[in-house]
């Protein structure tokens, strides 16, 4: 029985960038994945004949581009097309619309808000300011508060250095970012409820929080430190749906000498004596390995792949305790023509970008309140986008793909999931838009519906959670997933972990992954070939 270097769980973005960087440092690496297909929540799968759906993830603009160039994944097919603007349609009629020219985005605000358009400069800047603070801590592994080694210590030196320039105002400024609520951190630059709702919106992305909640403000920044062609906030479609993106890292992966075996789902992590030898399947077949990485989710690598014997109690306690809550559903809709609505003159640039229905931060706190009650959203807030646009591989000639990602959906229904109430979810949405667009009901040929659950029982993630874990100041940076865990490493010898749970968290990003792979090439005394650190100084 062959014996490899490193087995790495789950064909997920994260576990294919961890596994490439491993191959290329010369390390025998093999892949294993539940599914029949690879990318996990990054892919593309064709559920209607015809028609690609990016059936889970659906926009690309955190992957990051050291990991991008390291790979050499334009070589192997990954190209990403950037987004046109956004939009919110007003229950009154009108919109608005925020385009990437400066001056013409500039003069829609002040089309609804004079005093906003000045505002936007400064919110602009001050967010700007933040997202190239955080940026050059992507791709480092976080020090340990209480570890005593100089690794750590120099690691704390380079975050005392990142602060520096900042002054005494501006430090406590960052300070209270992380521990506001969006809705309130926007009250203090806008008046217009349109625009305080549409920059709330990448908030409440993926996560079981609301605009009032805590720490929402940061979520914002999570989505905004990304970059297309080097444009700093901006988000792209990949050329043949999100799982263009696992296919290519694949891609180089196998360049390197890699193996993934798809259709192999991973039962346990075998432990003696305090370190991990290897792996055993569903179908009870043993694999051995020197290095066992887990692409898992924090809970289930440690509640359902390890023996709890093998595991500190504390750790146990803390893997219970992990906030990671279903909040988010999708739809993927085949259309017959491109739909039109009915406030945007017809032509207009804006449908070639995200697309919302809520506008007003009342509108939102309400769909939430409908979550915490245990029921999906009556009135949703929708992320849309029609990628067809972009992209003809999506779709047949003149016809076209929507996504539409939706808050709020709970994992844990009142009175539980049936098909008839997955059905209804899914009606639900397609009112939401309906109701600005009037041929949109008329175009549709197939919906494929997923709420958390079916997020959950196809790819993994636990509850159906996006990122893997609340991006909470408490389960952020040497907090992720739990303190004392954070450097990648498990709570026995020769395990580690790659996936969103991980420093530093969620969305296809490949960080998490990237920062594991040096951290057991470090262990392992190989060469290093993961990029680290691209801040901006």
């Amino acid at each position: 029985m062959k014996k490899y270097d490193v087995i790495v769980i789950g064909a997920g973005h994260n576990g294919l960038t961890n596994a490439a960087f491993l191959a290329k440092a010369g390390l025998d690496v093999l892949v294993l994945e539940k599914n029949e297909y690879i990318g996990g929540a990054t892919v593309s799968r064709e559920l209607h004949a015809g028609w690609k759906y990016s059936n889970c993830s659906y926009v690309c603009s955190l992957f990051r581009p050291e990991i991008y160039q390291a790979l050499d994944l334009g070589r192997h097919g990954l190209e990403v097309i950037p987004l046109q603007g956004s939009t919110t349609f007003m229950q009154n009629g009108d919109y608005f619309g925020s385009y990437h020219q400066p001056t013409v985005r500039r003069r829609e605000i002040a089309r609804h808000c004079k005093r906003d358009a000045d505002a936007a400069i400064r919110f602009d800047a001050d967010l700007l300011k933040w997202c190239r603070l955080i940026r050059g801590f992507l791709l480092r592994t976080p020090p340990d508060p209480a570890s005593l080694k100089l690794r750590d210590a120099l690691e704390f030196a380079y975050l005392i250095k990142q602060f520096h320039g900042l002054s005494e105002s501006q430090i406590y400024e960052f300070i209270r970012f992380f521990t506001m609520s969006i809705a309130e951190y926007l009250e203090e630059y806008f008046e217009s409820d349109v625009i305080l709702a549409h920059f709330s919106g990448g908030s409440i992305i993926g996560t079981g929080l609301g605009v009032y909640s805590p720490g929402t403000a940061y979520v914002l920044l999570h989505h905004a430190m990304g970059d297309v062609d080097g444009n700093l906030g901006s988000w792209g479609f990949s050329r043949g749906g999100m799982g263009a993106i696992a296919q290519s890292i694949a891609s180089s992966f196998l360049s390197f000498g890699g193996e993934i075996r798809n259709q192999s789902e991973v039962q346990q992590i075998r432990v003696k004596a305090r370190t991990a030898l290897g792996v055993v399947l569903a179908s009870g077949e043993e694999i051995d390995s020197q290095v066992v990485v887990s692409n898992l989710d924090a809970k289930r690598t440690f509640l359902e792949v390890m023996d709890r014997k093998d595991l500190p109690e504390d750790l146990l306690h803390r893997a219970k305790n992990f906030k990671i809550r279903g909040s988010s559903g999708k739809v993927n809709i085949a259309l017959d023509g491109l739909p039109e609505f009915s406030a945007l003159p017809k032509g207009s640039p804006l449908t070639l970008g995200h697309m919302h229905f809520t506008d007003t931060l009342a509108r939102l706190e309400h769909a939430y309140d409908d979550w915490k009650d245990n029921h999906w959203s009556i009135d949703p807030y929708v992320d849309t986008l029609i990628p067809s646009q972009f992209d003809p591989t999506l779709a047949p000639p003149g016809k076209h793909m929507m996504s539409v990602f939706v808050q709020y959906c709970p994992y844990d229904l009142e009175g539980g999931w049936t098909n008839e109430k997955r059905d209804a979810f899914g009606e639900t949405v397609i009112n939401q838009i309906a109701k600005y667009s009037p041929d949109f009901k008329d175009m549709i040929l197939h919906t494929e519906v997923r709420t958390p659950q079916e997020i959950e029982n196809e790819i993994g993630l636990t509850e159906g959670n996006i990122f893997q874990g609340e991006l909470t100041l408490d389960q952020l940076m040497f907090n992720r997933p739990f303190p004392g865990y954070a450097q990648y490493r498990g709570p026995v010898k020769n395990m580690y972990m790659c996936s969103s749970s991980s420093h530093p968290g969620g969305g296809v990003m490949g960080a998490p992954g990237a920062n594991s792979a040096r951290e057991i090439l470090k262990d392992f005394g190989r060469d290093n070939t993961v990029p680290e650190d691209f801040g901006d100084d």
